[in-house]
């Protein structure tokens, strides 16, 4: 009913941030800032996430909040965010006989770490970028587009390389374009049926660019690149490939948001 977001079966992604006594509130709402402007960088929309902070807290706990996204069924929580205290540590010490205090040589004394605690479930995140860019829309010529509008930084195959034709040295030069990129990006190749088809194809599957060579590019070493979400279409210098795919879907240009 709720696909994968709840499973007996899950990957989860935690970390343990480990505080001075007295300071855990503050790196608290630290990590809420830095956790919440993680995932709006990664594209999904800056309105499909809101905050849920707990009002009841469970009993190690002096802070609480979750990180929620709007899934098809509604906002449900993604990642979790809490302030542990000194439970969890001092909780250990009584069990197994061991201190597990830090000795702080700018206090010059030792104590037990508060936790910071966030927490986000990976299976989730994959529902949320899943269901972020499924679209299906309505061409101005009446025909329908299925396409997963995936930020290119995290779509799985960043490019597409097409010949227009299964002959004229067409698919030769593909190869060719498709072994410089290959090294950089994870490149689909397809020659079968007409190009519509083939960009159909790649939209399905959240490719952000497709490159067209035609008997054009033989002559003067230009393809066609198509935009995935826009459809649209720019003559670029076989030379410029690279450093276009790379500007439009490297993790650093993620990364540069936070």
């Amino acid at each position: 009913r709720q696909f994968i977001f709840r499973m007996r079966e899950f990957e989860q992604m935690e970390m343990q941030y480990f505080v001075k006594p007295g300071e855990e509130l503050k790196f608290y709402e630290e990590w809420k800032e830095k956790r919440y402007n993680w995932h709006k960088a990664l594209g999904l929309g800056e309105d499909n996430y809101r905050f849920h902070d707990h009002i009841t807290l469970a009993h190690y706990a002096n802070a609480a909040t979750d990180i929620e996204f709007n899934f098809p069924m509604g906002f449900k929580e993604l990642e979790g965010i809490h302030s542990r205290t000194d439970f969890d540590l001092k909780a250990h010490e009584e069990h197994s006989g061991k201190k597990l205090q830090f000795f702080d040589p700018q206090e010059n004394k030792s104590y037990v770490p508060c936790v910071v605690e966030t927490s986000i479930g990976l299976d989730r995140m994959f529902l949320a970028i899943l269901t972020a860019a499924y679209t299906e829309e309505t061409l101005e010529d009446g025909s329908e587009r299925l396409v997963l509008k995936i930020p290119p930084s995290l779509a799985p195959a960043k490019v597409a390389v097409l010949p227009l034709l299964k002959k004229d040295g067409l698919p030769e030069k593909a190869r060719e374009i498709i072994n410089e990129l290959k090294f950089d990006f994870t490149v689909q190749y397809d020659e079968k049926d007409a190009i519509g088809r083939r960009y159909r194809r790649q939209d399905a599957i959240g490719t952000p660019y497709c490159i067209t060579i035609d008997h054009q590019t033989l002559e003067d070493n230009m393809v066609t690149i198509r935009d995935r979400d826009t459809m649209e279409q720019e003559r670029v210098a076989i030379a410029d490939v690279k450093s276009t795919l790379a500007k439009n879907t490297s993790l650093t240009t993620l990364l540069r948001k936070l």
